[in-house]
């Protein structure tokens, strides 16, 4: 493969202010994205890059205000993309990474985020939506098609419903015992606790595991590996 430089300034230089690096494993894909962006006055394509460490490279000597980064940059290796958009972002906080991918998935949407991405966008996005993702991660802002904001809603309520199932070591105590048919006393019984404080983890228990009999509670937890 051969490994690509940033370009040299050119005569429109006065006008462009936001400089660009495109990363993708696909060369056509990086010409029409050039070809595409570098019609807008205030965008230039600075550098390119077809793996991880040629954009490290690209990026550490060309400087870009954004990066274009597709996450899918070899067929072995899924997790590339987002391992070099947290690299990108340790290593260089100031430039927006913006994803621009064919992937839309609840997860990666919001582990892109996670792992500091600006943006994230699919490429069946139009051209004009892709400018002003461009721009906006520029100016500090988020930029998300619809696809990806409803992949990052789901992705966000799927974490907040996985921590509130989240069971203390202390409940899951209290759940074994459910489990083998204890009452509140018999539980306080057995972990030198009090009958009250027996049923108040059994409610928190129940509650987490939205169901409304001791009964659904042991037979969800068995399910979901709980025990």
């Amino acid at each position: 493969m051969t490994t690509l430089t940033p370009v040299s300034p050119d005569e429109h230089d006065a006008i462009a202010t936001i400089g660009i690096v495109l990363v993708d494993d696909h060369a056509m894909v990086r010409q029409g994205l050039r070809s595409v962006l570098e019609r807008e006055a205030d965008l230039r394509v600075i550098g390119e890059a077809g793996s991880s460490a040629q954009a490290l490279a690209v990026v550490a000597t060309a400087s870009p205000a954004v990066v274009l980064l597709d996450l899918r940059l070899s067929p072995s290796t899924e997790n590339e993309g987002i391992d070099l958009c947290a690299r990108l972002h340790k290593a260089h906080p100031e430039v927006a990474v913006l994803v621009l991918t064919t992937v839309i998935d609840d997860h990666l949407v919001l582990e892109a985020i996670h792992r500091g991405a600006k943006g994230y966008v699919v490429k069946e996005v139009d051209t004009s939506e892709l400018v002003r993702a461009i721009r906006a991660v520029h100016r500090g802002e988020s930029a998300f098609d619809s696809r990806s904001a409803a992949a990052m809603v789901r992705g966000i309520n799927a974490e907040s419903a996985a921590e509130n199932r989240h069971l203390t070591e202390r409940e899951q105590d209290v759940l074994r015992l459910l489990a083998r048919g204890m009452s509140n006393r018999g539980i306080g019984q057995q972990l030198f606790i009090s009958e009250t404080t027996a049923k108040f983890h059994v409610c928190n228990i129940m509650r987490k595991l939205q169901v409304s009999r001791r009964a659904e509670a042991v037979y969800v937890a068995s399910k979901e590996g709980f025990i």
